[in-house]
């Protein structure tokens, strides 16, 4: 390399200038070579413009060392932006330190204005710009917290004539990701496959990892079976993420959780100790307790040390299981193996023993806590509060925010105050509500959106439908209203996600990211504005007012701003058409539900099953749920059950087909007595009380026990079939099982008896219900009630 004498320096005195050798980032410049380099870069950026032709002539002795060294040396801002713009030209060049020096000079005062600079210069040069220039222009913004302005140099680099890289694309899907606009996500992923342009790990780790975060796990599969399919194997963290976020699904199957667990040690992925906290914690968060227990002792024998984590994931799983009475076993093992619980174990148990109704045992565990000299947090202190207020102790409930409230290092959240007016509003004590709502700013703790969902349901429910839309249309205030109205009107009209997907696709086709940004940002508006649940509470107190057409609106209104209904919204609307006797809008609404692939639930098929039984629609009405039932079991043996159960059925065998379901359920442990609830009172209602006490029989030979509004409906039923032994032995096994029903139901078996003259049954009925805790005193009328009182005078049985 000829280098001129005018530039060339002493190599002795170079590195005497910077006290021998530098070390960069970890970067040695070891040799003389090296730092006559340097030394020469440094110059041409000081002495010669434009500087491109000349670094051309020294490009074969550069190394990405020599790069960031000279960027770390060079002190003028504009010199070093171009310099690194010229070395985004070779690959070999950039490393990941050069970019973190120029993101590190874009971030300090003017950095951002003087790169653009440069930029125009270049490109009024005709000087070629590559796609690494605005990589790390998109990555700067982004740590800057300026998102807008990454999609502005995102969608703007087509004005400089310079096409984005995949990295490119991965910085900009991340910062999307990050911001939660997944449709504009998706949009650009989709545009960056239409383009030929090949995903690699980065593009799907990025979008997996923030569907996941956001709980959107079906998208992230679907984005896991591409990378899949296009050649990518998975690696531990990929499978690791995906994990986590299938335990944490609403509706997760174990069984698929077990198999892509299976997957990733069949493809040789390695089980770190990450990955095993994950799984583990995954299936105790599901209540699976025995698949918990079973991995444990796989991973035990693996050489896994069950720690804090560990126990704190299983104890968590037992309350979620209702397996609480073995919390005590597991915390002495724990102790026993020198585990010592902290904070977070501590609000485990106290939240654990609130939700199983021992409000007790969590204040043992929160005094347990302080005289182990560990402070309660903030959590921690809602839990026992929250359980308090679940109690109807409301008084220890306030003292408790009082005593936070003085504390120095744990204060009341927005969430203290939220549950202190949720139980004031289960309680009935909403203007005390509303006072604590209207004194939280004071308070220096700002209202959430859970805050306002909790009291605008609290108004619902009270019947004050007026004053909940009046705190709806508040929170409505931040949102911007010229925008939905532009939005639901003109040729391409926005009423339904479809629509909004759609309008954002045709943006990024026309290369306009900045403005989709721009509407779904505007859509998820900052601040307090309403979410699916506030809609969902608004649609339900208009359903329940039987106001279905501003339920409708609401339905319309959330699809406009942005929002997806769940499965929630449309049970609800459902639920309510048929309360007005609109079963065809019903149907369409399911139908629309289905179409836009929201799973129905469990409790949207009960609910169309309750109105169909209703409707004397009893062979619609189990079809219903054996569809249910087919779409959410994995094929195996069980679906042959679900077979033989419809055989039965179709043959008219309801007795066989019931006890077909109901082995299935005890055997799976997903039994759910509302579903042959349902049926049996559906029986009932349409006059086939024969065919119910058949239901009755096999749940009793089964040991389930049958809900009281079961037994009454078959009292009631097979009374007034004349049916009246069984009627009786109905009434004994409610006996038998504490319950108490109301006097109509009794004194109406009771005057049957009589009337059949079986005075000696009546009081054998009465000595029992007396015995069971009835207060025969208050309970009986006339006539029952005069003999009950003539029996007590006389000692006997005056009608034997």
């Amino acid at each position: 390399m000829n280098l001129t004498p005018q530039i060339r320096r002493s190599v002795l005195n170079f590195i005497a200038k910077r006290n021998g050798f530098r070390c960069l980032h970890g970067n040695l410049l070891t040799t003389a070579q090296d730092f006559i380099i340097s030394n020469e870069v440094l110059t041409v950026l000081e002495t010669v413009n434009p500087m491109e032709d000349a670094l051309e002539k020294i490009a074969p002795f550069l190394s990405c060392e020599i790069v960031s060294d000279v960027l770390q040396e060079q002190r003028r801002p504009e010199l070093g932006f171009r310099f690194f713009i010229w070395a985004t030209r070779r690959r070999s060049f950039c490393s990941r330190d050069s970019r973190n020096l120029v993101m590190d000079m874009l971030v300090k005062d003017g950095g951002f204005d003087t790169y653009w600079k440069i930029l125009e210069e270049l490109k009024n040069s005709n000087i070629q710009i590559h796609s690494p220039t605005f990589t790390v222009l998109i990555e700067a913004y982004a740590k800057s917290g300026l998102a807008e302005k990454a999609m502005e140099s995102f969608g703007r680099m087509k004005d400089f004539d310079c096409k984005p890289d995949v990295h490119t694309y991965n910085s900009i899907l991340h910062v999307m990701v990050q911001k939660e606009v997944f449709l504009l996500a998706l949009a650009v992923y989709n545009r960056m496959l239409k383009l030929d342009y090949n995903p690699n790990r980065s593009t799907f780790v990025i979008l997996i990892h923030g569907f996941c975060k956001n709980g959107k796990t079906d998208d992230a599969l679907k984005v896991f079976d591409e990378m899949t399919q296009k050649g990518i194997p998975p690696n531990t963290k990929i499978y690791t993420i995906i994990l986590s976020s299938m335990c944490k699904a609403k509706r997760t199957r174990t069984d698929e959780v077990h198999r892509l667990l299976n997957t990733m040690m069949a493809s040789g992925c390695y089980l770190d100790s990450i990955t095993r906290n994950v799984v583990l914690d995954g299936f105790c968060k599901l209540g699976q307790m025995d698949e918990a227990f079973a991995l444990l002792q796989l991973f035990e024998k693996e050489g896994y040390v069950l720690g804090l984590k560990g126990y704190s994931s299983l104890i968590h799983g037992l309350f979620k299981a209702n397996r609480y009475d073995e919390v005590p076993v597991w915390l002495k093992k724990m102790l026993k193996a020198g585990v010592e619980p902290d904070v977070v174990l501590y609000s485990i148990l106290i939240r654990g023993y609130c939700r199983v109704d021992m409000v007790d045992h969590a204040l043992n565990m929160y005094n347990e806590m302080t005289q182990r000299g560990l402070s309660p947090d903030t959590y921690c202190c809602n839990a026992l509060m929250k359980g308090f207020c679940d109690k109807g102790l409301l008084d220890k409930a306030q003292s408790l925010l009082l005593e936070i409230s003085k504390k120095t290092d744990c204060f009341p959240t927005s969430s203290s105050y939220t549950i202190l007016i949720c139980g004031m509003c289960r309680n009935g004590l909403l203007d005390e509500a509303r006072q604590i709502f209207n004194q939280m700013e004071n308070l220096g703790c700002s209202p959430s959106i859970i805050t306002f969902n909790a009291l605008i349901d609290g108004l619902c429910k009270a019947g004050q439908l007026e004053e909940a839309c009046h705190l709806f249309y508040k929170m409505e205030i931040a949102k911007n209203p010229s925008l939905f109205l532009r939005l639901s009107q003109g040729s391409e009209q926005v009423m339904d996600p479809a629509s909004l997907q759609a309008m954002v696709e045709r943006l990024c086709e026309s290369g306009l990211i900045l403005n989709a940004y721009k509407l779904l940002m505007q859509l998820a508006d900052s601040g307090i504005v309403p979410d699916i649940t506030t809609y969902n509470i608004l649609i339900n107190g208009f359903c329940k007012a039987k106001n279905i057409d501003g339920a409708y609106m609401l339905f319309k209104d959330l699809q406009i701003k942005g929002h997806f209904p769940d499965a929630v919204t449309y049970g609800t609307l459902i639920d309510g058409l048929y309360r007005v006797d609109r079963e065809e809008d019903a149907s369409r609404v399911f139908n629309h539900m289905v179409k836009n692939g929201c799973t129905p639930s469990s409790a949207v098929y009960k609910s169309l099953m309750t109105w169909l039984c209703r409707k004397g629609k009893l062979s619609v009405a189990f079809s219903l749920w054996l569809e249910y039932l087919t779409s959410r079991l994995p094929p195996s043996r069980e679906d042959e059950t679900l077979k033989l159960a419809k055989e039965h059925f179709e043959k008219g065998k309801l007795e066989e087909a019931v006890r077909c379901l109901l082995e299935m359920n005890l055997k799976l442990k997903n039994l759910d007595i509302a579903v042959y609830t349902i049926w049996l009172i559906g029986l009932c209602q349409a006059r086939k009380s024969d065919e119910a006490l058949k239901i009755f029989l096999v749940l009793k030979e089964q040991q389930v026990d049958v809900s009281p509004p079961s037994c009454v409906m078959l009292i009631n039923g097979l009374s007034k079939d004349g049916n009246l032994e069984m009627a009786v032995d109905i009434f004994l096994y409610t006996l038998e099982k504490r319950f108490i029903l109301r006097p109509r139901i009794c004194n109406q078996l009771l005057r049957s008896l009589l009337s059949q003259h079986k005075r000696k049954t009546v009081f054998e009925l009465l000595n029992k219900m007396g015995s069971a805790g009835y207060d025969l005193d208050e309970y009986l009328h006339p006539p029952i009630s005069t003999v009950w009182n003539r029996q007590e005078i006389n000692h006997v049985g005056i009608f034997q």
